[in-house]
């Protein structure tokens, strides 16, 4: 199944966003009438908000080095990941290859990026000498695949979510492969930029929340028909596969990990999720995961596909201190200002409530100035992996079980 063969009218049921589709109305005029002429753009795909691009009252970009990060991009279907982080943006970035396996996405993703050169795979594009760093764009079961391979032949790696599509076979792997080579790796979870979870994160760090007791993250993304994609990857994918938007709201604010899983879920009524219509024999619509954490809490980390209305990615979080509700209330009072930094000139904070520009800024400057990128390995496969177990669980009537932990 491509996606270039997508229905509209389909596209719009499936992400449920049907009611908030941009119409925009031009209007030309003549000397005789004026015309009015409607045009309709592309549906937006639920999760590209451009809302919550908060940023503080700080001191604008500046500068932190002359040198340009030569990147090549692979990938760019439904989502069009591959330029809507705005490498081509960057100050300190030259894009200097693109992939996509259909030529006529590879051709667009060039223009977009102001990019000459392509390849014809991803594979072909990381013997590319000139190539430093890759963006891994491709399509979800590819992502830990074509990440190992970019890394074998020495470049750093950025890549879309999930870090691995369902295997812990492929986590480790992949740990190992970044641990070995000493190069840099980044999974783009865009809630590690949302304005709440962006927040938490620098009022934990200040001491203002303690240990966290008790953590909630919910990732709800009606589909009553998947969203297309490369193969058909969407179709009855197990909700807990891709976890990281909602685990992102405890391992995303102090770093930290799950130890036990316990995840119930719940059969569905639409034809995809059900185990005889799809490749996973994946039953489940919706699964509720119940975790333990490594600072002795407990953690709510829900993913659903059918359940429709009250759509998005969002989370909260009690801590012996204090919590965070859509606002901190607790009882340290010197609290930091959690508005979002300057990007630089030109950047677009962009999709996810504003994630997008930050994450790939973080990357870059993680590679040029040789340190930890925010959501390193280890927090990837964290987030990841406690949603591959938590499916298990599931399949297994809920069963208490053990979460492999990966550290930096």
């Amino acid at each position: 199944m491509k996606d270039q063969n997508w229905s509209r009218r389909k596209f719009i049921r499936s992400a449920g966003l049907g009611s908030l589709a941009l119409v925009t109305i031009q209007y030309s005029c003549s000397s005789s009438k004026k015309a009015a002429q409607a045009q309709v753009a592309p549906p937006a795909i639920q999760g590209f908000e451009r809302d919550n691009q908060i940023v503080a009252n700080q001191a604008p970009w500046k500068p932190f080095s002359d040198r340009k990060l030569r990147v090549g991009i692979a990938g760019y279907g439904v989502c069009r990941f591959g330029a809507d982080f705005g490498f081509q943006n960057h100050p300190n970035v030259e894009v200097v290859a693109v992939t996509d396996l259909f030529p006529d996405r590879c051709a667009e993703l060039a223009r977009v990026c102001n990019c000459s050169k392509t390849y014809p795979s991803i594979e072909e594009m990381v013997k590319d000498d000139r190539i430093e760093a890759v963006f891994v764009a491709t399509d979800a079961p590819s992502h830990a695949k074509h990440v190992i391979d970019a890394l074998k032949h020495g470049k750093h790696v950025a890549s879309a979510v999930p870090a691995v599509f369902g295997s812990l076979e492929d986590a480790d792997k992949l740990y190992e492969e970044v641990k070995k080579s000493g190069l840099k790796y980044m999974m783009f979870e865009t809630s590690y930029f949302h304005e709440a979870l962006y927040g938490m994160r620098k009022i934990y760090n200040t001491g203002g929340m303690g240990k966290i007791v008790y953590a909630e993250g919910e990732y709800y993304h009606y589909m009553s028909e998947p969203i297309d994609s490369y193969k058909g990857w969407r179709i009855g994918l197990p909700p807990q596969w891709y976890p990281t938007h909602s685990n992102a709201y405890y391992i995303g604010v102090n770093d930290g990990f799950f130890t036990e899983v316990s995840c119930q879920g719940m059969p569905s009524i639409i034809n995809h999720l059900k185990p005889e219509n799809n490749i996973y024999k994946n039953p489940f619509g919706t699964e509720i995961a119940l975790f333990r954490t490594d600072s002795g809490g407990t953690a709510r980390m829900a993913v659903s596909w059918d359940t429709p209305g009250d759509e998005g990615e969002r989370g909260r979080i009690r801590g012996e201190k204090g919590s965070y509700y859509g606002k901190y209330q607790g009882i340290v009072k010197d609290l930091p200002d959690i508005g979002k930094p300057a990007l630089p000139p030109g950047v677009p904070a962009g999709g996810h409530g504003g994630s997008h520009g930050y994450l790939m800024n973080d990357f870059v400057e993680s590679v040029i100035l040789d340190r930890t990128p925010l959501v390193h390995v280890a927090a990837a496969l964290n987030m990841t992996v406690a949603g591959i177990v938590a499916h298990q669980s599931a399949l297994r009537d809920g069963e208490l079980m053990k979460i492999p932990r990966y550290s930096v």
